[in-house]
């Protein structure tokens, strides 16, 4: 009896072993979040922030993630110097008050071994609200330069801007954004 419950301990840790959490640093130079929106119904304009910073931790065994993403609202980029001071200004990010937009979870649904969609708050301009992101690629292997382990992901939501207070220019510039978060993140052993 006393070696089956010594059996029963070794399997339990062994198993804990197997489904511990790895956390992983987001790569900024290989995270490109952005947001696409319709401009007067002539076009779909896209545009993104240049800095990210945060962590993803997977336990893949066990079937559970969470994300912490921060993105400097200050590193807006559309391509054009006049049109980002215009979205760092009060009507929209208002980076003077506001300089960051968090994305904060702790609950990632799993098909398979995929994650697949990732649900959590978002804060934009001093307001937060529920969004969840679904993923629509994954994919976790050795980094081939790094020499460590990485994930990577796209993951996408539709949000509405005026509910984050920015809604200047509504209906004629669509209300409705889609925000789409390409990263790479990688496990980075303690030194």
């Amino acid at each position: 009896m006393k070696r089956l419950a010594l059996a029963a301990a070794l399997a339990a840790v062994s198993l804990a072993a197997l489904a511990a959490p790895v956390t992983y640093t987001i790569d900024n130079s290989h995270t490109y979040p952005h947001f696409t929106y319709n401009h007067l119904g002539f076009s779909n304009q896209t545009h993104k922030f240049d800095k990210t910073s945060g962590t993803v931790v997977l336990d893949r065994a066990a079937k559970t993630g969470s994300v912490d993403v921060t993105i400097d609202a200050t590193s807006v980029s559309t391509g054009h110097a006049l049109f980002n001071e215009h979205l760092r200004g009060e009507d929209y990010f208002d980076i003077a008050k506001y300089p960051v937009i968090t994305f904060k979870s702790s609950r990632m649904r799993f098909e398979g071994d995929r994650p697949t969609s990732v649900a959590g708050d978002l804060t934009i301009k001093g307001v937060t609200r529920p969004v969840t992101l679904t993923i629509t690629h994954f994919k976790c292997q050795p980094h081939p330069m790094l020499k460590v382990d990485a994930c990577g992901a796209n993951a996408t939501a539709k949000v509405k801007r005026s509910e984050f207070n920015m809604g200047k220019n509504v209906p004629y510039v669509s209300d409705e954004v889609t925000l789409t978060l390409a990263i790479e993140a990688v496990n980075k052993p303690a030194r």
